[in-house]
């Protein structure tokens, strides 16, 4: 049976695995990669380009007992958590057993500080995806806009593009050293622009938009995330159904990526 010809959602059984890390590489001097592989990922389901899996960490021994008992969801335990942040499944390879996440290296927080240490070897708790946002190839051309937290699922939606697509990707970044080589068959522009010397809602604004269908793709800042969905909408009269925008992370005090 051929899949709808509509953008859908499909849920998964939430299931926790716990993971060995296999190896550690830097993409670029602010984003690693960490593999992680083990028999509990057999079985690992991720459909849609901006899936994102709750990755568990625990940071007193407390919290490392909850985790060793923990399930996703509800919980009637008032005992401690472990903390939990959400990421895109970068590379999910069924073949080789082999599972890429990629972490921005932001310095603060759960999970950049143990991306910061990880090495092969080293154990990590994933649970997810819960579900999958299905985004059939019937689109002519796609606009993909993101900061670093967002660039493991635009590099994931460039990679399943066809030939004869077309993509505009504009991407917000620390310095010039983010670049990331993006691969795809697709006909494929990218903006890159280095935080504080470019405005990304401006530019945005000042966009030419590839002809065609098209669908429009946003995931940064809450905030900000907003501020371009409003621009897509009422500036550029793009179709409300055709635009997801996310928050990626929030500022100051909420929780990271």
């Amino acid at each position: 049976m051929n899949a709808p010809q509509s953008i859908h959602r499909v849920t998964h059984e939430i299931k926790r695995r716990k993971l060995q890390v296999l190896r550690v590489s830097d993409i670029t001097p602010r984003m690693r990669r960490v593999t992680l592989h083990g028999p509990e990922l057999t079985g690992f389901i991720s459909l849609g380009t901006d899936d994102h899996v709750k990755l568990l960490f625990a940071t007193t021994p407390e919290e490392q007992a909850a985790l060793d008992n923990f399930v996703p969801g509800p919980s009637a335990s008032d005992g401690p958590r472990p903390a939990m942040r959400d990421y895109t499944p970068r590379r999910y390879d069924a073949e080789t057993g082999e599972l890429d996440i990629d972490f921005v290296l932001h310095g603060d927080g759960p999970a950049a500080t143990w991306a910061a240490q990880a090495e092969a070897g080293q154990f990590l708790y994933i649970a997810g995806p819960r579900g999958s946002m299905i985004v059939p190839d019937m689109f002519d051309s796609y606009l993909l806009i993101g900061d670093e937290t967002a660039l493991p699922a635009i590099a994931r939606r460039l990679e399943e593009l066809a030939s004869n697509r077309r993509a505009l990707v504009v991407v917000e970044i620390e310095d010039e050293a983010e670049r990331q080589a993006l691969v795809s068959k697709a006909q494929v522009e990218v903006i890159w622009l280095v935080r504080g010397e470019q405005d990304l809602l401006e530019v945005t604004r000042q966009l030419t938009l590839p002809e065609g269908d098209l669908y429009a793709w946003v995931a940064t800042e809450s905030t900000l995330s907003r501020k371009v969905r409003r621009v897509l909408l009422d500036e550029f009269k793009l179709d409300e159904a055709a635009v997801k925008a996310a928050g990626y992370w929030r500022i100051a005090g909420s929780e990271e990526e």
